[in-house]
Formats: C-alpha cells, structure tokens, sequence
C-alpha cells in the first residue's frame, strides 16, 4: 500500500498526489494507494493516521510519500512503525513556520474554514522527530528553489539518508512526473 500524505492546506486532489494515483493505476494496479483528506489539526491527523495504520498494517507493507507538512508527518510515522518514506520538500520545523498562520484558515482544496491556535502548534512540535531510527529507509526529494521552505533545514535534517537535490524548482516540485516508478522501486511496493 501507499500512503501519500498531502501538505498543510492542501487535499487529495493535489498534482503530486495525481501524479502517484494515476501512475498506480496505470503501472501498477497491484499497489492499493491511500490519499487520505488529513484533519486540519495535528493531534486530530496523528489520531487518524495511528487508526489507519493500525486497520491496515497487518494486511499490506505500507510505504510512505510525504509532501511539505506530510513529510514532516511521515517522518514521525516512520519513527513510529519503521516505514519507508519518500519525501518531497518536507517541512522540518512546521511548528516555527506555521506560527505566521495563527488564526482563520481556509482550505483552497476543500474550502473547509478553521481556525488555527497556539494549541495545534504544540501539537505539531509533539509529534517533531530529532533523530532518525532507519535513515536508509528515507528518500529525501529536494527542489533548492523552495519558495516556502528553506531546503538547507530538509538536506541538514536528512543527510544520512538517500538524496535527490535539484537546483532551481519550487515547493511544487517542479516535473515531479519524473519521479513515480523510481518511488515506488525505493519503497519496495
């Protein structure tokens, strides 16, 4: 199974997440893909992720995708149950950047309206990971042209671990069509 986790403000229906599900449904239909709606706060997405893995763990080796705050999340994932997990931008210290998003919110994706406080930046900081178990079962994907995160803190965070760093890009990823198949070989699936 795949479990791809989707940034902050972000959906299922995001390009990456796209990307992932057409390429499983095309390539590899044996793969059963995963692209939950996470919870706007972050005790609520740990809760729902701690559900999922636990209806699924015992039925299907699970790899991770994280992008943005959903690599943040699938690093704590991988702390908790040894997954593979690719990463693509990630946010390391999203309970810094997300300090500036204090007060209402609006999903673009959903539309769903809430409010963020003090309280869910904790939450966040709770679930920050200061050394990793496995680095070898991590695939950091880097774009340097990050106009939302600052890459140094990613390639810093996870230096011991595989690495794909290009120049230029942006938080998007930019042609991250490229990437598919070799995710899929990295996570073993």
């Amino acid at each position: 199974m795949l479990l791809y986790l989707h940034g902050f403000n972000s959906s299922p229906m995001s390009h990456k997440a796209g990307v992932m599900r057409e390429y499983c449904q095309q390539q590899r239909p044996d793969i059963k893909i995963e692209i939950p709606q996470l919870p706007s706060f972050p005790k609520q997405t740990a809760e729902f992720l701690g559900d999922f893995v636990h209806r699924h763990q015992n039925d299907y080796n699970i790899g991770l995708v994280g992008s943005s705050l959903g690599g943040y999340l699938s690093t704590w994932l991988h702390n908790q149950y040894g997954f593979r997990a690719v990463l693509i931008n990630p946010a390391v210290k999203p309970f810094e950047l997300l300090q500036d998003f204090l007060g209402p919110q609006t999903n673009p994706y959903t539309l769903q309206n809430y409010f963020l406080e003090d309280v869910h930046i904790q939450e966040l900081q709770s679930l920050d990971v200061e050394s990793l178990f496995y680095p070898d079962r991590f695939w950091l994907l880097q774009q340097m042209g990050d106009e939302v995160l600052d890459y140094r803190e990613a390639v810093a965070k996870y230096q011991h671990c595989r690495a794909t760093i290009e120049p230029d890009g942006d938080h998007s990823f930019v042609d991250f069509e490229r990437y598919p198949q070799k995710i899929i070989e990295f996570l073993q699936l």
